[in-house]
C-alpha cells in the first residue's frame, strides 16, 4: 500500500512538502519526503529524502543544477521518517 499526501506550505501555493510511504503487511518498507518548489512552470525537487539508492540519503538540487548527495546514518525507517517530519 502506498500512501502519499501533498501539502502547501506557503499561502502562495509555490511551496509544497510531497510525502510518499510505502507499507507492505504492516510494515514501512520506503519512504520519500521532498521539499518542491513552483518554478518556470514545474513543480521541482529542492530537498529530498529517500531510499532511491538502497540507502537513507538527501538529494539537495543546487541553484546551478547539481545535486548534492548525503547519506544519513539512521536506525530505521521509522526513526528517518521522524528525522524527516522534524525538517518541515
Amino acid at each position: 500500500m502506498i500512501k502519499e499526501f501533498v501539502k502547501s506550505l506557503h499561502e502562495d501555493g509555490n511551496e509544497r512538502l510531497r510525502v510518499r510511504l510505502t507499507i507492505k503487511k504492516g510494515e514501512l518498507v520506503d519512504i520519500l519526503f521532498q521539499y518542491e518548489s513552483f518554478i518556470k512552470n514545474k513543480w521541482t525537487s529542492i530537498v529530498s529524502y529517500d531510499l532511491a539508492y538502497g540507502f537513507f540519503h538527501r538529494d539537495v538540487l543546487k541553484p546551478d543544477g547539481e545535486k548534492e548527495k548525503t547519506v544519513i546514518e539512521i536506525a530505521g525507517l521509522m526513526e528517518a521518517s521522524i528525522f524527516c517530519r522534524a525538517g518541515y
